[in-house]
């Protein structure tokens, strides 16, 4: 078996597999897997199936199969995992290929990705959204907003967001997401993500950029903007989501990473959906 620390050359062998599954958890996307190499040390290990080996956020090893696991001989798929903790993040759709017996499930909260209809966002209809409607009335009310593709003349402007956005955090930069970010705008024509950057007074107020995950299913890999213009999270979603062609049901906005303060943003816009990404591992 091959071994190869995950580079941006791998796109040709994994991208069309990972999309080929239609899943609708976040990790099976090739930039995704790119953009966090570093954080996860992944790696790619080809021989008679393709998998992904990484280590979690909370330091566990695992495999991620990069093919559909239920066309996988079972005895192969067991000496593969006997190097690992566990498989992960494996699709409730796939877990009537392991034997209880042979294998234990599990599934944390804070790995799982927070999906909402397309067109909740599109309207923040109803009683429990009527503060995201508020803000976004607030802000339309109070700037001049404008929005456009996120292009490469306009990269400039989107690095101004994302430095802001790192400030306004008071974290330094490898406790947030923003090298990831940041390689994101750089790399955005080569990794096929696309976004669209907003503005207020004509100033860069925010960006949001995402690729689609499965033929209903647009991920949200990061959405920036700069604090001091309240509102502008609630506007960016509404304006992203009216965007989008109707195709796409759903967005993706991914997990919590166990963080209070995103869970309780996620949360707050209601999700109609939590993925659970299952963690596969062999009895003891």
């Amino acid at each position: 078996m091959k071994k190869e620390p995950l580079q941006l050359h791998h796109k040709n062998l994994l991208s069309e597999r990972l999309k080929s599954l239609s899943l609708s958890i976040s990790e099976y996307s090739f930039p995704n897997l790119y953009l966090f190499r570093e954080i996860h040390k992944y790696e790619v290990l080809i021989g008679k199936e393709i998998f992904i080996r990484g280590i979690t956020y909370d330091k566990h090893r695992y495999l991620m199969p990069a093919f559909d696991i239920t066309k996988c001989d079972k005895n192969h798929l067991i000496e593969m995992m006997l190097n690992v903790d566990f498989l992960f993040p494996i699709d409730e759709s796939w877990l009537g290929y392991f034997d209880e017996e042979i294998f234990d499930f599990t599934a944390k909260k804070c790995d799982m990705d927070y999906v909402y209809t397309t067109e909740k966002m599109k309207t923040f209809s109803g009683r429990k959204l009527h503060k995201k409607r508020n803000l976004m009335k607030q802000f339309l009310e109070t700037y001049k907003h404008s929005e456009y593709p996120l292009i490469e003349s306009r990269k400039l402007d989107a690095f101004d967001i994302l430095d802001t956005w790192q400030r306004d955090m008071s974290l330094e930069g490898e406790l947030t997401d923003y090298e990831p970010c940041k390689e994101a705008l750089m790399l955005s024509e080569e990794l096929s993500i696309c976004g669209v950057i907003y503005y207020a007074d004509d100033e860069p107020a925010g960006f949001i950029l995402g690729e689609e995950l499965n033929p209903e299913t647009f991920v949200m890999h990061f959405v920036k903007a700069k604090k001091k213009f309240k509102g502008i999270y609630q506007y960016m979603y509404n304006s992203f989501a009216n965007l989008l062609p109707v195709k796409y049901k759903y967005l993706n906005y991914e997990q919590d990473l166990g963080r209070e303060a995103l869970r309780i943003t996620k949360n707050s816009y209601i999700p109609d959906l939590m993925i659970k990404k299952y963690r596969i591992a062999l009895k003891k």
